[in-house]
């Protein structure tokens, strides 16, 4: 990927200075503009294909003061234009090849309402799938994420495959909640105690419901399967209500 400048509000400081920098030099001089970023979203968007710094010998992210134009304008797209972070992607390296191109438009409307479903899955009620299973690639497509990021999330316990390598619905739910705390700085290592919440939680339904299922009477299993998606709604719920009350949100 060839880098170029892109001009624009802030990057007077980066075009000015030849000399590489390190992500912490970086994360510096991006929050003039954008005091919100972090070391995570610039690794994050390294990963996503965005940026491409240079690395020394020992492994050191290195970047150019065009790496710092174009993580500007990644940024900055994605704050004025609401756009994801394949359409920025591929609007820049269309730029690139010299391409005559429309800066594509995804609408605050849509966007606000994107944020919405994310937030309402996540401290609201929860996501109804709507398929009983879902590939390895069919995942990794449906929430554009990498084999690596994949690996990484499995390995701390956030998606488990099933016994055939695929994969049950709520795995995108996760897949994409993970990937939008990701952006906002927070790394899987740290969804470990939500995991362990999850699972204690899930614990205890089971074991309330447990011997409704080993009931003879198919309608006492049916009633066990009913009162099981009752009482993880019910988790669900006063789990968000908790995590509302311990940071003084107000449910919208």
């Amino acid at each position: 990927m060839r880098h170029t400048p892109s001009g624009g509000a802030g990057s007077g400081t980066a075009a000015a200075d030849n000399r590489l920098m390190s992500i912490g030099t970086v994360l510096n001089v991006l929050r003039e503009e954008f005091p919100d970023v972090t070391i995570s979203k610039i690794r994050f968007l390294e990963a996503e294909g965005l940026i491409e710094p240079q690395r020394t010998p020992s492994g050191y992210r290195k970047f150019t003061a065009h790496d710092i134009e174009r993580l500007s304008r990644v940024l900055r797209m994605q704050r004025d234009h609401y756009l994801p972070l394949k359409v920025i992607r591929e609007y820049l390296d269309a730029l690139e090849r010299g391409e005559e191109v429309r800066l594509p438009s995804l609408g605050r409307q849509q966007r606000d309402a994107a944020d919405t479903d994310v937030l309402g899955g996540l401290l609201g009620d929860p996501v109804t799938p709507t398929v009983a299973r879902i590939g390895h690639d069919e995942l990794l497509a449906a929430v554009e994420i990498s084999e690596e990021q994949l690996k990484d999330w499995e390995s701390y316990g956030l998606l488990v495959p099933l016994a055939d390598g695929t994969y049950d619905a709520e795995a995108v739910t996760v897949a994409t909640l993970v990937a939008e705390l990701g952006r906002h700085g927070i790394e899987p290592r740290h969804l470990r105690v939500m995991k362990a919440a999850a699972d204690r939680e899930a614990g205890l339904v089971d074991q309330i419901v447990a011997p409704l299922r080993r009931h003879r009477n198919p309608q006492t299993r049916a009633h066990a399967e009913a009162r099981t998606k009752e009482l993880a709604g019910l988790a669900v719920k006063l789990h968000a209500a908790l995590v509302r009350s311990a940071l003084g949100v107000r449910h919208p």
